[in-house]
């Protein structure tokens, strides 16, 4: 089993990888000013859960989503081929809500403040 060190450095060449591909290479409109947050890679390496967020905010969610859906094999391609690893981990993509819930616990703040 690969060690935790191996697992971080492949999860941040994978989150910077793919974070170039969607900003030069995807063309789809729906994928523009996405931001890779994090990923996480399983300790067997055949897993990577890759965090996304929009600029736009939640109410993009389901169009980024689907857009990452329809490039993912093209992602998985290119990370096997760019990053030469023996196993090219299946990509799963989730929303990474930790952005809103910061707002709305900001907005909560900025309430209490108030009155």
């Amino acid at each position: 089993m690969p060690s935790v060190v191996r697992q971080e450095r492949v999860a941040e060449r994978i989150q910077h990888l793919i974070g170039e591909l969607l900003e030069r290479r995807i063309k789809d409109p729906r994928l523009a000013m996405i931001s890779v947050t994090a990923v996480k890679v399983s300790p067997t390496l055949r897993e990577a859960t890759i965090c996304v967020s929009a600029l736009e905010g939640v109410a993009v969610r389901d169009e980024v989503m689907e857009g990452l859906k329809h490039a993912q094999g093209y992602l998985r391609r290119e990370v096997g081929r760019r990053l030469q690893l023996r196993i090219v981990p299946e990509l799963t993509f989730k929303w990474d809500e930790s952005l809103e819930q910061a707002d709305h616990v900001l907005r909560l703040l900025d309430e209490l403040n108030d009155e």
